[in-house]
């Protein structure tokens, strides 16, 4: 029986998705109780979620507007491969048919990979109408966030966060993810803010709005495709169990999100010289081309990628690959 596409439940599956609703309604946190009849939570996850196993939850973003198919496809499954490795159940999150899905089936990730950017990119403003339109939404960072806390799913892995963009004193262009990391009470793994934002910005911003940012063997922020970005972070920490212990503490003092900066691995950073060179162009054409919004960051990437031969689409892919096994072994810890 293949419960993962939805052909059927085990009783015990059918028992824990019961009970994480019911749990979820009687507790209403988080503020999300009214979407909770919207919520699917795949039998895998549900399984997990009921007898304390570890999960990480993961956007999807990342497959319809991050990367190129089949690409996109094969990076998501490969991702989803290196979690179980690690003893962790991963849960892809999307909005499908104007469902609130916490994991996937390799069927709908596929089908997300194949629609590309004619998916919507779904933040906390368009939950609603897609909801309510029956639609499909790829998951920024932010309704990942949301979908997780509601589905009862306390870590989150991806690649980077969005933040301030350049510009953003004119332009006001300040992504979601930051005041949802402020809200809702999820530990998010990454890589650092995207390379292509104003991170000194991005940095005062989470002050504002009290985010603890953690730099995960480093004292320094990451800065995506590199290693370094001379900045500091607020706190260093060294284990997965330390940033257990600091989320517990996080939740348990009724405060929000954290977020965990790991520096991509030292033999796939690329030079934090070039990659400068490279951003600074396709800013350059991002304007002169009239791009704004929230097609914005999916070009940018898009166009580094082209101007690197393809090395920060390897370097993007390896430092989500080295989120999730952290993610991993953090969810053990909680």
């Amino acid at each position: 029986m293949d419960t993962q596409e939805g052909h059927g439940l085990s009783f015990l599956e059918s028992m824990s998705q019961d009970k994480i609703r019911h749990d979820m309604l009687k507790a209403g946190t988080h503020g999300h109780a009214s979407l909770n009849a919207h919520l699917d939570v795949a039998p895998e996850v549900a399984a997990a979620l009921a007898v304390g196993r570890p999960v990480v939850a993961l956007e999807s973003t990342i497959i319809s507007h991050g990367m190129p198919y089949p690409q996109n496809v094969e990076t998501a499954l490969r991702v989803e491969a290196a979690i179980r490795a690690c003893g962790a159940v991963p849960a892809t999150i999307a909005v499908l048919g104007g469902r609130l899905k916490a994991g996937l089936s390799a069927s709908e990730i596929e089908h997300l990979g194949a629609m590309g950017r004619s998916v919507a990119k779904a933040s906390r403003r368009d939950l609603a109408l897609l909801v309510a339109r029956k639609a499909d939404g790829a998951c920024t960072v932010a309704t990942t966030m949301i979908i997780a806390a509601m589905a009862g799913i306390k870590v989150f892995a991806t690649g980077g966060i969005g933040g301030v963009h350049r510009g953003a004193s004119e332009t006001f262009d300040i992504s979601a993810d930051l005041e949802e990391l402020a809200r809702t009470s999820v530990l998010v793994i990454c890589a650092g803010p995207k390379a292509i934002l104003d991170l000194p910005r991005t940095l005062e911003y989470l002050e504002t709005k009290g985010v603890p940012v953690i730099g995960y063997g480093t004292s320094e922020l990451p800065a995506f495709y590199t290693r370094t970005s001379g900045l500091p972070v607020d706190y260093r920490v060294d284990s997965p169990e330390e940033l257990a212990a600091a989320f517990r503490t996080q939740q348990e003092l009724g405060l929000g999100g954290i977020l965990v900066c790991n520096p991509i691995p030292e033999a796939h950073a690329m030079d934090p010289a070039r990659v400068q060179r490279v951003i600074e162009q396709a800013l350059a054409e991002c304007e002169a081309q009239g791009i704004h919004g929230k097609e914005i960051t999916p070009f940018l990437l898009a166009r580094v990628c082209e101007l690197t031969g393809g090395d920060s689409l390897s370097a993007n892919i390896e430092l989500v690959l080295n989120n999730v096994r952290l993610a991993a072994q953090t969810a053990a810890c909680l």
